[in-house]
């Protein structure tokens, strides 16, 4: 079977109606292809901007519906059979969203957790007859060649 290749604007129309077989819900909805992209843009470029001017919470709220649009993306693709180069940049968006995602979410430092080590020579290093050097005291002395 011949991988479809859909050209910039006058072969849309196939491709939406590949999706519509693939999806015949679409159609009992009443979405038609030019809908259906406007909306998908206007969420892009909506969630594009809350995640470049707004900073905490909702930035976080735009990248995840970004990811699940992503995912959506993703899904269409593989139902009806496009080849990996149809949707390759929707994969790898997806792969740096998820990650911008996990980042931002990561646990904050529990600096009230932790207890402070102490400083050399206190009780904390009773048990050490020697002191540790320091990294930076550890590290070769000398002259750098640059060229």
């Amino acid at each position: 079977m011949k991988p479809r290749d859909f050209g910039p604007k006058e072969n849309r129309k196939r491709a939406y109606k590949s999706y519509v077989r693939a999806l015949p819900l679409l159609k009992k909805m009443g979405i038609n292809s030019i809908l259906l992209r406007k909306s998908i843009g206007a969420l892009e470029v909506a969630c594009g901007i809350v995640m470049t001017l707004v900073p905490g919470r909702p930035k976080d709220v735009a990248n995840f519906f970004l990811l699940l649009l992503v995912l959506a993306v993703l899904f269409f693709h593989q139902l009806v059979g496009d080849p990996l180069k149809r949707y390759a940049h929707a994969l790898v968006f997806g792969i740096l969203l998820t990650c911008r995602l996990l980042i931002a979410r990561k646990p904050e430092d529990r600096s009230s957790e932790k207890k402070p080590l102490p400083p050399p020579g206190q009780a904390g290093n009773a048990g050490n007859a020697e002191e540790q050097p320091s990294l930076y005291e550890k590290a070769p002395q000398g002259k750098m060649k640059l060229s």
